[in-house]
């Protein structure tokens, strides 16, 4: 059962709250909180709200309609981990000043996403399981003027640091794509990984197992139990917030950037996801292929039928398709498969367990802004079921090879996801029908989300001399 607004008060009274925080996230994905005095705290705030300016907020309001109100989830109620004094957190709905659902809130779009799956026959829930990878540096610095442009991070234990004055240096740098799973000391940020899981199960969310990623320079991953999908979204959140505040108590420094290392893997967020009815995994057939049942394979053929299109959104940065590139683990390859890590979908086989059984996205990062990712995932895969899209039948598999070491006839019969943001928007500008199924997404929404990204991040990037621009051509 959950919390009501008179649990949460009792909760902020028993902890000895000063401050409420209420958190809500902006379009492209990123926490934004408000905090007020525990004096200002009641009931009443859950259905009168609290007031910001929306025109403030990426991808929000115009300044002539700024008024906006924050409505907390009392489910979401903890104390926060981080402030100096004691503060209760909240995640916030957004609405607008008449008490309507805001369509551009994403959270919004993640709750209706669930009313629609509830309103099919195919299931009632949708489990998600996301496995956000991210990196640990030592230090970060940037900076870009008219005339320069430069970035740098570091870590100690990265390979490029096998020469440094450390005074001394102790060596066991991780060597570039040998870092998964290396015990200390070469894994170097063990300690760390820990404090952070220990934190998300003091948070209430559970951690099935944290360890060191692929990448040398302290990329790591720290794996949650699944959950439901809006559920699943707030943990996400919540959990991004902890590793980087747990990083920072820590002197250090966590990013999600999905690719801010040349020559080395980046941070990918593969997305276990699966179907429900009535308590039961509908997802298992002891006689399918990799036990999936034919419900199981049409969804697939749905997430890869829009799987450019779905990239727009789970892979939403222009620094993500510096990511999906053929050498790195990278899933840029749209097929399925049993076992198979270069393709698109992977079906896990670690066991036969009816309720275990599920499939895996694996071009998503985590720079997507979750709540809509996964709703988007879900109607991509809801669409194939509707429609009975045969993953076999159009052409993604499954394939038992490794498609990286095919043959280039072999490989041109398999198609692979854009190789840009501009290119994935374009395929979302094209291919966004099943979004707009039963009101979940807007074209509104679609039509913002596109503009914004052209506008504020491919746009910052075309017009800007790279470095790697003057070593090509400065001579000629």
């Amino acid at each position: 059962m959950g919390m009501t607004p008179k649990d949460v008060v009792a909760l902020a009274k028993a902890k000895g709250a000063k401050l409420v925080d209420y958190k809500f996230i902006d379009m492209p994905g990123i926490w934004q909180h408000k905090t007020v005095p525990i004096g200002e705290f009641d009931e009443t705030v859950f259905v009168d709200g609290t007031g910001f300016d929306g025109s403030s907020i990426r991808g929000f309001q115009g300044i002539e309609e700024s008024d906006m109100l924050l409505i907390p989830d009392p489910n979401t109620a903890i104390i926060d981990p981080f402030m100096a004094a004691p503060t209760l957190s909240m995640i916030c709905n957004v609405v607008s000043p008449d008490k309507a659902s805001y369509t551009r809130d994403a959270r919004y779009v993640a709750q209706k996403a669930e009313a629609f799956l509830k309103a099919t026959t195919f299931a009632d829930t949708s489990y998600w399981g996301p496995e956000a990878e991210f990196f640990i540096f030592d230090d970060v610095r940037y900076d870009l003027t008219q005339n320069s442009a430069f970035y740098e991070v570091d870590s100690k234990e990265a390979i490029w640091n096998t020469g440094r004055d450390e005074g001394p240096n102790l060596g066991y740098k991780i060597r570039n794509k040998e870092g998964y799973l290396p015990v200390p000391p070469m894994d170097a940020t063990h300690d760390i990984r820990s404090e952070m899981s220990m934190v998300l199960e003091e948070l209430g969310i559970a951690v099935e197992a944290h360890h060191h990623e692929v990448a040398t320079g302290g990329q790591a991953e720290i794996d949650m139990r699944f959950d439901t999908l809006t559920a699943m979204a707030d943990k996400l959140m919540l959990f991004k917030y902890v590793v980087k505040n747990v990083a920072r108590r820590n002197n250090k420094v966590a990013t999600f950037m999905p690719k801010p290392l040349f020559g080395d893997n980046g941070s990918g967020m593969h997305v276990h996801q699966s179907l429900w009815k009535d308590g039961k995994p509908t997802f298992f057939d002891e006689k399918g292929y990799a036990l999936l049942s034919q419900n199981a394979l049409y969804y697939i053929g749905g997430l890869l039928k829009h799987a450019s299109a779905l990239l727009a959104i789970t892979s939403p940065t222009v620094n993500s398709y510096k990511r999906l590139v053929p050498g790195y683990e990278a899933p840029v390859n749209i097929a399925f498969s049993a076992r198979n890590r270069s393709a698109a979908i992977r079906i896990p086989m670690y066991s036969t367990n009816p309720k275990t059984k599920r499939i895996e996205f694996r071009p998503p990062d985590p720079g997507c802004n979750p709540y809509l990712a996964f709703a988007a995932m879900l109607m991509a895969g809801l669409d194939g079921i509707k429609n009975k899209i045969d993953p076999v039948t159009e052409g993604f598999g499954p394939l038992q090879v490794n498609i990286y070491e095919m043959s280039p006839e072999e490989k041109a019969k398999v198609k692979s996801v854009p190789g840009s943001l501009e290119g994935a928007l374009e395929a979302l500008r094209a291919d966004h029908k099943f979004l707009l199924e039963g009101g979940v997404f807007t074209q509104d929404l679609l039509d913002t989300w596109i503009d914004y990204k052209y506008t504020n991040e491919i746009d910052a990037v075309r017009l800007r001399p790279h470095p790697m621009e003057f070593k090509l051509y400065f001579d000629i």
